[in-house]
C-alpha cells in the first residue's frame, strides 16, 4: 500500500480535499489549507485542476464513486427485489458510519451543494447522483411490481424521500439510526406492494 508521500499528487490533493471539504465545509477550505494536508506544493494543485471549482467537481465525483462502490458491495448480498431496494438504504446508512476525521455530517453531496450557487455544475452533478439513486429504486421496484409504472415512479419516488431525510436528520444526529428506521419503514411499504 502506497505511503502518503508516494501517492501521485492528484491523489493526495483529492484525499485532503475530501477530508477538509467535508469537516469544513468547501467555502471554509482554501487551497493553502488543501496543499498543506495534501503534503504538495500550491503548483501541484494547479498542474491537476484548472481551479478550484474543478477540484471541487472532482470531489463530487469521487464521493458519487464512494457511494457506488458501497452499493455494489451491498448488491453482491441481495438476491430478491426487495433485497436489492434495501441494499440502496444499507449504502447509505455504510457511509454513515463510515470512519469520518470529526464524525459523520450528513450526505457529503448535500453538504457540497448547499454551498455551491444555484446553477453551478457541482449542484447539477449532485442531483445526477439523486437522480441515478431514485433510478436504482425505479429498477428494483419494477421487479416488485412489474406492469404499474404509476405506481413504481411513485413509490420509488416516496422512498427517495424517506431516504434522503433520513440522511439529513442522521447527519444532525451524528449516526446512522433515522436511515435504519427508513429502511424499517420501507421494509413495511415493500410487503405492501
Amino acid at each position: 500500500m502506497p505511503t502518503p508521500k508516494t501517492k501521485a499528487a492528484k491523489t493526495r490533493l483529492l484525499e485532503a480535499a475530501a477530508t477538509l471539504f467535508y469537516n469544513d465545509g468547501i467555502t471554509a477550505t482554501g487551497i493553502d489549507t488543501i496543499t498543506a494536508k495534501a503534503g504538495v506544493a500550491k503548483m501541484s494543485l494547479y498542474n491537476n485542476f484548472k481551479s478550484k471549482a474543478e477540484l471541487v467537481a472532482a470531489f463530487i465525483e469521487v464521493r458519487h464513486a464512494e457511494w457506488l462502490a458501497l452499493y455494489e458491495k451491498r448488491m453482491c448480498h441481495a438476491t430478491t427485489p426487495q433485497t436489492r431496494v434495501l441494499a440502496i438504504f444499507d449504502a447509505y446508512a455504510d457511509h454513515a458510519n463510515f470512519a469520518y476525521e470529526r464524525g459523520f455530517r450528513g450526505c457529503g453531496l448535500l453538504n457540497a451543494a448547499a454551498e455551491l450557487p444555484a446553477g453551478d455544475v457541482g449542484r447539477d452533478a449532485v442531483r445526477r447522483h439523486k437522480e441515478e439513486v431514485e433510478q436504482l429504486l425505479v429498477t428494483h421496484l419494477t421487479e416488485i411490481s412489474p406492469g404499474r409504472p404509476d405506481v413504481v415512479s411513485q413509490t420509488a419516488a416516496h422512498l427517495s424521500y424517506l431516504l434522503e431525510g433520513a440522511m439529513s436528520r442522521a447527519g444532525l444526529e451524528g449516526n446512522d439510526s433515522r436511515v435504519q428506521q427508513a429502511r424499517l419503514i420501507t421494509v413495511s411499504l415493500l410487503e405492501a406492494l
